[in-house]
């Protein structure tokens, strides 16, 4: 049967293989040798603290890469959404949780949210960032906790502001 073949699984395998470090499928099949790992140029993991530093596009471009991973990365914000909120196979509940969204960094001259990254922040953390406008640039620490839609589903434990998009306005007497 086609489904007992080796050499079907052999391809499905090198297929695979190849979506997930970048290496041609017929390449491997061919050649049967062992596939070298990449990773990609940015990403890093830092062995101390076991946070991998990565662009946002990166997470989202495979997810599954980096599920059950602690993330850090720095954005652009856009605003707080409840896009993902109640969903049941990444339940975040819009009791306790806030989402919000961020800028993606591929596009410069004009506001587009990565909407394909959920990231959700518990409440009463969500209340220190209050003040947070559509373009202050901010670094995000977080757990990617699931891959559900194929989409990255991030829980948030930090965020630091490194740049607000408006300066403070001091008002002159």
């Amino acid at each position: 049967m086609f489904y007992k073949n080796k050499k079907f699984y052999a391809v499905v395998l090198s297929f695979m293989l190849s979506l997930c470090i970048g290496v041609s499928s017929t390449t491997l099949a061919k050649d049967n040798k062992k596939a070298e790992t990449c990773t990609p140029p940015v990403a890093q993991t830092v062995a101390q603290t076991n946070v991998t530093f990565a662009k946002p596009l990166q997470i989202v471009q495979n997810p599954s890469r980096f599920l059950n991973q602690d993330v850090k990365m720095n954005a652009t914000f856009d605003k707080f959404s409840t896009l993902g909120l109640d969903y049941k196979k990444a339940l975040r509940e819009s009791k306790d949780y806030i989402g919000f969204l961020i800028q993606r960094d591929d596009v410069q001259d004009h506001n587009v949210p990565l909407s394909e990254m959920k990231l959700f922040l518990k409440r009463e953390y969500a209340e220190k960032f209050i003040d947070l406008d559509t373009g202050d640039r901010i670094e995000i620490t977080g757990h990617v906790f699931s891959n559900a839609l194929g989409d990255a589903w991030v829980d948030v434990n930090n965020i630091t502001v490194l740049k607000k998009a408006k300066a403070e306005e001091t008002t002159k007497k």
